[in-house]
């Protein structure tokens, strides 16, 4: 656990609980403009709330998409930022078959720490809470001897785009957004990819 003291706020860096797994599944909503909820949709038996198939998936343990594999930053209790992220492997004989997953998976970066997503709630942007999340990536990243990191950012966020070229990510590969009515980005999903 880490605190920092930005203005008049202590933020404190900690892995995640499993109780923070509903805030968890809230943040990476956000991140994946809307992907996640496709993936949760499509995992729905009813018309369950979606946020409730999140945070079950991030309660798990095991697996990647966990809350064992996220960070959060909190301020007073209040978790306001997380990054989820986990070292991507190739799995040989896997082929996502779903047109609007395929892109996502077709920018896959095997043998590298896969940063899945990170999120800052609006009221705490501005503070370097994801500088400092992007950098505890990194050194996860090496403790783990993996020689690079990856993510996917979306063309039309600029904002982040940008973000990841100042801390030295580069692009290597971009595919189309499949369009569907869930995923609120269009344009191209871009690989970004930094060697350390």
């Amino acid at each position: 656990m880490t605190t920092v003291t930005r203005s008049d706020h202590n933020i404190t860096y900690r892995p995640a609980l499993k109780q923070d797994a509903r805030r968890i599944a809230e943040l990476y909503s956000i991140a994946s403009e809307g992907v996640a909820n496709y993936v949760w949709s499509k995992l729905a038996e009813t018309e369950d709330n979606l946020l409730d198939i999140g945070q079950q998936r991030y309660e798990r343990k095991n697996t990647v998409f966990s809350y064992e594999n996220t960070v959060v930053a909190e301020v007073e209790g209040i978790v306001v930022a997380g990054l989820l992220a986990f070292e991507m492997q190739g799995e040989d004989d896997y082929v996502e078959e779903d047109p609007v997953l395929k892109p996502f998976w077709l920018l896959e970066e095997t043998n590298s720490y896969y940063i899945a997503g990170i999120a800052v709630d609006e009221s705490w942007r501005q503070l370097g809470i994801a500088n400092t999340l992007m950098r505890m990536a990194e050194e996860k990243c090496r403790n783990l001897s993996l020689g690079k990191l990856s993510l996917i950012c979306f063309e039309n966020n600029t904002i982040a785009y940008e973000f990841y070229l100042r801390l030295g990510y580069q692009e290597v590969m971009r595919k189309a957004i499949v369009p569907h009515e869930m995923i609120h980005c269009t344009g191209d999903a871009l690989l970004l990819v930094k060697a350390l």
